[in-house]
């Protein structure tokens, strides 16, 4: 057997999280954040999703582009514990993995043909930074996928979310198409776990806005809507 393997991207997926802070912990968390999956040349074949159309959900296996490392730890420092308490690698999702390979499920919305790109696949609940490489793409299957009685370790417990106010002048800055995925987005508490400055004004990126928030007794209030990106 090999000591190593070499892989290549099949695709990229382009979404609305432009830098890596704010991202969604897990996907589905942000049903509206939207995804485009676009094939590599090689694999722009007409017939290499024949058959996606019947499945709801996929299964995407991606590298955790920015956080390729040369060194590994064997504990990380789960969010959902607050960022203080250390747990094995292998018993959490941390993209500092010893090897940056990320799993997610998302909802499949479709499949549209593109004169540039051919086949491109439309999806939402992306947890991903906008252009990451896909190494591979299967269909979730529920009966073989979905377990309800599962343990969860220590993430069982749900962390409660969110209150999110948005004044009515800077939610119409705020495209209507956008405005779910941003109101579910904050209501995930994007803030680095173990920073709770209740003085400090933090910004998440999402599509072409920088969105300025406090936060304070489980309540995020929005104070500014910038458009740095283009």
């Amino acid at each position: 057997m090999p000591e190593s393997y070499e892989f290549r991207p099949i695709a990229h997926i382009y979404t609305g999280f432009p830098e890596k802070f704010g991202i969604p912990r897990q996907s589905l968390l942000v049903p509206d954040a939207e995804g485009r999956i676009v094939f590599e040349p090689e694999f722009r074949h007409p017939d290499i999703l024949r058959g996606i159309e019947g499945f709801d959900y996929l299964w995407i296996s991606f590298v955790f582009s920015e956080n390729v490392r040369t060194k590994w730890n064997a504990t990380v420092t789960p969010p959902r514990l607050g960022g203080r308490e250390r747990k094995g690698v292998f018993a959490t999702r941390s993209p500092f993995r010893p090897n940056p390979i990320g799993l997610s499920c998302v909802k499949l919305e479709g499949v549209t043909c593109e004169e540039k790109y051919g086949n491109v696949i439309r999806v939402s609940g992306v947890d991903m930074l906008d252009g990451t490489p896909i190494l591979d793409i299967k269909p979730y299957i529920a009966y073989a996928d979905a377990h309800p009685e599962a343990r969860a370790g220590f993430a069982a417990e749900v962390r409660d979310e969110m209150e999110v106010i948005i004044p009515p002048e800077m939610e119409e800055e705020i495209p209507e198409g956008d405005r779910r995925a941003v109101y579910d987005l904050l209501k995930q508490d994007p803030r680095t776990a173990f920073i709770h400055d209740e003085g400090r004004v933090w910004g998440v990126s999402y599509k072409n806005m920088n969105i300025k928030f406090t936060a304070k007794d489980r309540v995020i209030t929005v104070c500014g809507i910038e458009k740095p990106f283009t």
